[in-house]
């Protein structure tokens, strides 16, 4: 039997609303999941890269600076939580493509309802809000600590520390949060899409 573009059998009796709101799910879902895919792996990566430089630093810094030893061990985890956060996100989004393939099923008793559908997006939604309010914190702390490093700089002096000037690292981690909200925002620009198409 031939197949509608949906993936619908031909003169099936699944009502063209339904069919609608699987392609809507599907389209959705493969955006999200991609896109927040590779902008996850590449602010992963990146963490990854600054937290090992930032252990590798961490026992001279701390003596010489404890406050900003412990900051930068909170933003960290921050940004650490918004990755996790963002796994979350995209297995909601890796979600939505499996529910849009059950309501191609022609069992109604199979087929997810509706207030079910809504109720994923709802959680999707709710851990990108998590985790960009996460990363955002993770990327406020580390510019904050970023000034004060260059704030307390005098002009022409000398260091025999370079722990005490703006490190590569610093900036690496801020990158890796903004890569994070980036992909947050994306995960509730779809979210509340899909909540605006599925509800008409």
């Amino acid at each position: 039997m031939k197949r509608s573009p949906s993936g619908a059998l031909a003169g099936s009796s699944i009502p063209a609303a339904i069919l609608r709101a699987s392609a809507t799910l599907k389209f959705a879902g493969n955006i999200g999941f991609w896109v927040q895919l590779v902008l996850g792996v590449i602010a992963a990566l990146i963490l990854l890269f600054a937290s090992a430089s930032l252990v590798g630093g961490d026992a001279s810094a701390a003596q010489q600076d404890p406050t900003f030893s412990q900051g930068s061990s909170f933003g960290v985890f921050c940004a650490a939580g918004g990755i996790v956060a963002l796994v979350v996100s995209i297995f909601f989004f890796f979600r939505y493509k499996t529910i849009a393939r059950l309501m191609l099923v022609n069992d109604n008793a199979l087929r997810p309802k509706k207030s079910y559908t809504l109720q994923t997006i709802k959680f999707g939604l709710l851990a990108n809000l998590i985790g960009m309010m996460a990363a955002i914190i993770g990327a406020e702390s580390f510019v904050g600590l970023v000034i004060g490093k260059a704030l307390t700089i005098p002009q022409g002096a000398v260091f025999s520390n370079t722990s005490q000037l703006i490190q590569p690292k610093d900036l690496f981690i801020i990158l890796a949060n903004t890569h994070t909200i980036a992909s947050h925002f994306t995960g509730i620009v779809v979210a509340l899409w899909l909540l605006n198409q599925l509800n008409k």
